[in-house]
């Protein structure tokens, strides 16, 4: 057996499980195991460019093969909706995960993104370019472009999305270390705008990154929205255009647990991170700033989702 489908095995065991567990426990959207996946990680490893190809198309077909298992043995205790008194199945997308340069560096700059000077715009859309158009093409429903810790890589992202012609849509989240900034510091308002300027993307917002910082990102990103509205409505009376709804792209939220990374041990570090509980007791504060899209990232597990299904099912019944 070739090494390419010795991993590609042991890839579809694990992965399939782990996506059945989130499917099990009421995930909407589930999110290919391809994150750090990359063709010239693959190669580094001694497989093949079509080895490596291979594999990254294979994290989107695991992806849908678990959601027809998911449909083929579904029953009505499985998290579903009832509507006019029938029991219907909900509808699964399949992200495909796409994550930073840093990711493939293996070496923290994915929480910082420092990267250094000699790495350009057009390095990043080089390395990111043969992935993208794979996953793109190998039957997701959309693209997560994940972790992306400054605004240089996300306008490589929507260059390429662009210049590929991309014809999927996706979505961009960024992690921020204070709840104001970007990972590297870049203003979360600037990397938004990219995010929202760019047609194919359909969400923005935040993912690994402490949950006690959500909020006020949440806002920051509103912000961009609300500058956008303004502008395109400078003529009008000022402040009645504030108090007009303003038109936005929905904002996806799923956050770690709250513990901190080691990047030198390769390590999570228990610290102040919360539990299932802690975590979904921020929910109505993050709907009331703006979300609308719900998750989990690091150190969070099916049963964080399932908490939050089970607090969305709840809010939504008390809301009808």
């Amino acid at each position: 057996m070739s090494p390419c489908g010795f991993v590609t095995r042991i890839i579809h065991a694990t992965a399939e499980d782990v996506h059945l567990d989130y499917l099990d426990a009421g995930a909407n959207i589930i999110i290919t195991a391809s994150y750090q996946a990359t063709i010239q990680g693959f190669e580094a490893k001694g497989l093949s460019r079509e080895e490596g190809e291979v594999l990254l198309r294979r994290s989107v077909e695991i992806a849908r093969e678990a959601r027809e298992i998911y449909y083929d043995r579904w029953t009505k205790d499985s998290w579903d909706f009832v509507e006019a008194g029938n029991i219907s199945r909900r509808p699964i997308l399949i992200a495909a995960s796409v994550g930073s340069y840093g990711a493939y560096l293996a070496d923290g700059s994915e929480y910082s993104g420092k990267y250094g000077d000699s790495v350009t715009l057009e390095t990043l859309k080089d390395f990111h370019r043969s992935r993208v158009q794979i996953l793109a093409s190998a039957g997701a429903d959309l693209i997560a472009f994940e972790t992306t810790p400054n605004k240089l890589e996300a306008q490589a992202y929507a260059e390429l999305l662009e210049e590929e012609g991309i014809n999927i849509p996706a979505w961009f989240t960024f992690t921020s270390n204070d709840g104001i900034n970007a990972a590297s510091g870049d203003s979360i308002l600037e990397c938004a705008s990219i995010a929202d300027s760019c047609k194919q993307v359909v969400a923005v917002g935040i993912n690994c990154t402490p949950p006690r910082y959500i909020h006020s990102l949440i806002s920051h990103i509103r912000k961009v929205y609300i500058y956008i509205y303004i502008y395109k409505h400078i003529t009008k009376d000022y402040h009645n255009s504030l108090n007009e709804q303003v038109s936005s792209k929905p904002i996806v939220i799923y956050p770690n647990s709250g513990e901190t990374y080691d990047a030198v041990n390769k390590k999570w570090v228990k610290s102040s991170g919360v539990n299932d509980e802690d975590f979904v007791s921020y929910l109505d504060k993050w709907r009331e700033a703006g979300a609308s899209l719900f998750g989990g990232c690091c150190r969070t597990t099916p049963n964080t989702i399932r908490a939050i299904s089970r607090a969305l099912f709840d809010k939504s019944n008390t809301d009808t």
